[in-house]
């Protein structure tokens, strides 16, 4: 029987680091099913999910947790159980403000105040072309419950856009 384990690794970046997690679990007779990994501040950072014989998953877990002698963290959980998508639908929502702090507990504060899910967030913050200030971008993928009105949602995000002077896009997927 298989087993679904979702992992964080986290440690310094250098070179080999997605390499020794791949060995083992390889060696464990796992199946590298999907993954999302990156240099952040000097750190590489990543969360993967695999699929490993069930008996096979303590001795990799074991395995895992070696790397810390290697400047490695790695955490593994068990899949939880695919439940029903939550109904709703899917928007993209794109941010682009002068960079400050808070942006994105404004933001992700009133999506959750009408109950919006968070599925996938990503935000960088780069020099802006003309002006050499830093630009916040951010672009995340939302589930919208049906109880929720889209326009109202669009509102209080217009509202904090002039708030912020930023550019908020929420669009249907």
């Amino acid at each position: 029987m298989l087993r679904a384990l979702v992992m964080t690794i986290i440690g310094e970046d250098r070179p080999g680091l997605v390499e020794s997690v791949a060995a083992l679990v390889a060696g464990h007779g796992g199946n590298w099913l999907e993954s999302r990994m990156s240099r952040l501040g000097g750190q590489f950072a990543g969360i993967l999910r695999i699929e490993i014989p069930s008996e096979a998953e303590p001795t990799l877990i074991q395995a895992l947790q070696s790397l810390s002698a290697r400047g490695l963290t790695v955490v593994a959980h068990s899949e939880a159980p695919e439940s029903a998508p939550l109904p709703g639908h899917r928007c993209v929502l794109e941010v682009v403000a002068q960079d400050r702090p808070g942006i994105v507990r404004q933001i992700t504060s009133a999506l959750a105040g009408y109950g919006v899910n968070v599925e996938d967030l990503e935000t960088e913050c780069e020099s802006a072309a003309m002006s050499g200030e830093t630009l916040f971008k951010a672009r995340a993928t939302v589930s919208i419950p049906p109880s929720a009105d889209t326009s109202a949602i669009r509102q209080t995000l217009e509202k904090i856009a002039a708030d912020l002077i930023a550019e908020v896009r929420l669009e249907d997927v």
